[in-house]
């Protein structure tokens, strides 16, 4: 990231960074500040919330408005926010235990609800943070300092469980897929609702090193190896896709937003009075 970047939007005096060397949150969080720089956003009228989690420190270094929150409350206080100041751009940066297993009936709700909120979720396959739990999205008989024997769960997909309740615009890349994360994360600032960025990310510490994974360069080549454009997935067999990591935008659509319908409401009650 060129330093004029670095010096505009992070916090100095935070830095450097406390993830594990070979970690992909910092190059996730590098293509946030990215699609903020290119949509010209103003600083003060950004608010980036996170819970609690390996992703959930990255507004500390985020030198915009932000807020460290609970463990799974991010959009909770996220939707609090919107509410309340309807014209900031509000960014929740969270993890895939943070965002589906504590907090998941606050993504449900808040993807049903269709509030502006943009969500990117650092997903690593695992809880880092706290031990090397496993989480909703580990895969199936893959290991966690919890499951040592594989894990029995069938793991989440995110961007569908968003889909599902609600969410106006999804999309899923990885750490390898850096620039699409940027794209992927601009447009979801731009939509007028709900959005859900799914950005893969590897944990060599907890999650690789249990799973016999490999080093950093070697999770990351998985990634690219193992990664397939929706555009040419949509033309294959689902057959040979299975197991792929399914990348791109996958989801768009057009419905009311919930602040805008809440202020319809109150223009109500005051005309009534």
């Amino acid at each position: 990231m060129p330093s004029q970047l670095v010096e505009q939007y992070f916090r100095m005096d935070k830095l450097p960074h406390i993830w594990c060397p070979g970690c992909g949150h910092g190059t996730i969080m590098k293509s946030v500040v990215e699609a903020i720089d290119s949509l010209g956003l103003e600083k003060d009228k950004v608010c980036i919330v996170s819970g609690i989690g390996c992703s959930s420190r990255a507004p500390g270094y985020m030198d915009f408005n932000t807020l460290h929150t609970t463990h799974g409350r991010a959009l909770a206080f996220a939707t609090g926010i919107k509410m309340a100041n309807p014209e900031l751009h509000v960014i929740v940066v969270t993890g895939d235990g943070d965002s589906s297993a504590i907090g998941g009936n606050h993504l449900i709700h808040a993807a049903r609800r269709n509030i502006d909120i943009t969500t990117v979720v650092f997903n690593n396959n695992i809880y880092g943070m706290t031990g090397g739990q496993y989480s909703p999205t580990t895969p199936t008989n893959d290991k966690g300092s919890t499951a040592p024997y594989g894990n029995i769960d069938k793991n989440f997909d995110l961007c569908e469980l968003a889909k599902a309740a609600g969410s106006t615009y999804t999309g899923r890349a990885t750490a390898y897929h850096a620039k699409m994360i940027t794209d992927l994360v601009k447009k979801g600032i731009e939509n007028k609702g709900f959005s859900f960025i799914e950005a893969i990310s590897i944990c060599p510490t907890y999650y690789g090193r249990k799973n016999k994974k490999g080093d950093s360069p070697d999770m990351m080549k998985n990634l690219k190896d193992n990664s397939i454009n929706i555009k040419a997935a949509n033309k294959l067999p689902k057959a040979d896709i299975k197991d792929k990591i399914v990348i791109g935008e996958l989801y768009s659509s057009m419905e009311n937003e919930y602040t805008e319908q809440y202020q319809k409401i109150i223009d109500m009650f005051k005309k009534e009075r």
